[in-house]
Parts: structure tokens; C-alpha cells; sequence
């Protein structure tokens, strides 16, 4: 490696410093804080929290358990938040899986002098909750959605239909289907994939072949999708005796 050569003048005195670059060595510096100390999952949003929706976030957390502090929390706190910064908020107790939370949360939002209904903010819960197999509350919020005057998307019914594979509630998670296609959603990529695997895993062959035959319909390459379905989610195969 080279050298850098500096002169500098100093009440008189010359001097010439002569250092090397390989004294440098860069170095890597990880900064992390917060609450957890263990891993976390990044944010779906490229959005940063503000210092506002982490505190709320906390407090949220840390009064999840008295009914009458978590009352404050929401009339001193989060009835001061931005409308960006409280939907992060419920974003983020989304992400956390924070379930309880959440769904107080998201009746706080909607709510709101600003609220709009929001597809997009139904979906979302949709899917927490049918993590967690909250599928009666799943259902409720479904009914509640209508009743804003909006239609569930290809999404909604995605959502719904993993949530009673989620809790082996195969024949409500067929008719979900058909509802869909009767309402005029079609089924995507996603939908067909969480319907052949789980069909599959649940022994119900004849019904995953009837599905796998529908993919024409949907599916602009239906066999190489196929293909890609069994490559990333192989059935169980018995061993061959030679």
C-alpha cells in the first residue's frame, strides 16, 4: 500500500508525516435499540417510525393489562397522533403480532374524523387474524366491511380461505372459494397455491385434481405453474422397494 505525505508548519517547526494506509482499517459499527433484544422481522413499510408512533407503540404494550391505563393511552396518546403516524402504529402492532392490540387499534382508526374505508386496511387485519385463527372475528370483520360499502378483492377471499385451512375447516375454505368466483374475483397464483397444498395436506386429492384443472383458467402457463407448486411444495412420497 502507499503512503500519504502532509507538511504542516508549526510556530516555526516543520514537519512531514509520513502515514500509511494500511493503518487504516475500515470497520463495520452496529448500533441496535429498542425493547427486544432478540431478532426482529423488517417493516413492510420503507416508512421510518417517528419518535411518536414508538413511544405510543410502548405505552400501548406496557398497558395492554389494566383497562384503565390503556384508556389513557388512548385518549392522551395515540388521539394526538398524525393519521400517518397512528396507521403506522397499528402497522406495527400487525407486524409485532400483537392481535388484541391491533384490533383495538383499528376500530380506534376507523373511528377518526379522517377515516375513509379502506380496503387495503381490512385485508391486513384479515391476515392477522387468520394467523392467530381468530376466524369468527375473521368473519365478523368480513361482514363489517360490506357495511362500509366495499367488496372484498381476490385478496380478502385469499386471506379468509388460508385462515380455515389454517384450522382445518376445509369446506369453508372451498365454499369461500366459490363465493369468490361467483362475485366476479379471480382467483390468482397465490389463491391456487394455498388451495392445492392445503387440499393435498388434508388428503383431499380429488378436490386438489379438480383445482389443478381449473389453473387453465386462471393461470396464463398453467403447467409450468404447476410444476413450480410441486418443486416448492413436494407431496409426501412413499419409498420404492427394488
Amino acid at each position: 500500500m502507499g503512503t500519504f505525505k502532509l507538511e504542516s508548519s508549526h510556530m516555526g517547526i516543520r514537519q512531514n508525516l509520513r502515514i500509511s494506509a494500511t493503518n487504516f482499517t475500515p470497520r463495520t459499527v452496529r448500533i441496535s435499540c429498542g425493547l427486544r433484544s432478540g431478532p426482529r422481522k423488517p417493516m413492510w413499510r420503507t416508512r421510518v417510525l417517528s419518535t411518536e408512533a414508538i413511544q405510543a407503540v410502548q405505552s400501548l404494550k406496557l398497558a395492554q393489562k389494566s383497562p384503565s391505563r390503556l384508556e389513557q393511552v388512548f385518549s392522551n396518546k395515540l388521539s394526538r397522533l398524525l393519521k400517518a403516524d397512528l396507521l403506522d402504529v397499528l402497522a406495527e402492532l400487525q407486524r409485532q403480532n400483537e392481535s388484541d392490540l391491533a384490533l383495538k387499534v383499528f376500530n380506534f382508526v376507523r373511528k377518526e374524523l379522517w377515516y375513509e374505508p379502506d380496503l387495503s386496511l381490512f385485508n391486513d387485519m384479515l391476515m392477522m387474524l387468520g394467523r392467530n385463527k381468530m376466524i369468527e372475528i375473521a368473519e365478523q370483520l368480513l361482514l363489517e366491511l360490506r357495511n362500509e360499502s366495499l367488496e372484498p378483492d381476490a385478496r380478502s377471499y385469499t386471506e379468509m380461505i388460508g385462515a380455515y385451512f389454517k384450522v382445518e375447516m376445509v369446506k369453508k375454505a372451498m365454499d369461500t372459494y366459490e363465493l369468490m368466483k361467483a362475485s366476479g374475483c379471480a382467483p390468482d397464483k397465490l389463491t391456487l397455491t394455498i388451495l392445492i397444498r392445503n387440499l393435498e395436506k388434508a388428503g383431499e386429492g380429488a378436490l386438489a385434481a379438480v383445482l389443478k384443472k381449473e389453473c387453465t383458467e386462471y393461470v396464463e402457463y398453467p403447467e409450468k405453474f404447476l410444476e413450480e407448486v410441486e418443486r416448492t411444495h413436494p407431496k409426501r412420497r412413499s419409498l420404492r422397494l427394488v
